[in-house]
């Protein structure tokens, strides 16, 4: 059965909650089109976080990302908006997601945002 886009965002318990550790991803297949253009913008986005009681489900981390192809978004917006689904769907101790763009007009842009849990310190 083929897969389809979505925005649905699954998780699963934290196997280690007691534990603060790190999860790394790198997505190197992201795109999004440029809202003034409509040409494609091509990333690479990597993800690193520590989970507090829910980790994200990586197929509906796939989808997720896939649904964003045909959406016109700055570098700046899709980044902020994609940290943010995150965090609501897992809650973590602390997020970091960088968007790595593809070299567009002789500029490279790598968007960096953040998530802190209120008290965490890592």
């Amino acid at each position: 059965m083929p897969s389809r886009p979505g925005k649905r965002l699954q998780t699963f318990s934290n196997p280690a909650p007691e534990r603060d550790y790190r999860i790394r991803m790198e997505v190197p297949e992201f795109t999004c089109v440029c809202p003034i253009t409509g040409q494609p913008d091509f990333a690479t986005l990597l993800l690193d976080y520590v989970p507090d009681r829910l980790c994200v489900e990586l197929k509906s981390l796939k989808l997720y990302v896939w649904s964003y192809r045909d959406v016109g978004a700055f570098h700046e917006a899709v980044t902020n908006r994609i940290l943010d689904d995150l965090v609501r769907a897992t809650r973590p101790r602390y997020m970091r997601l960088e968007a790595r763009f593809n070299v567009r007009g002789g500029i490279h842009t790598s968007v960096v945002a953040e998530h802190r849990k209120k008290g965490w310190r890592g």
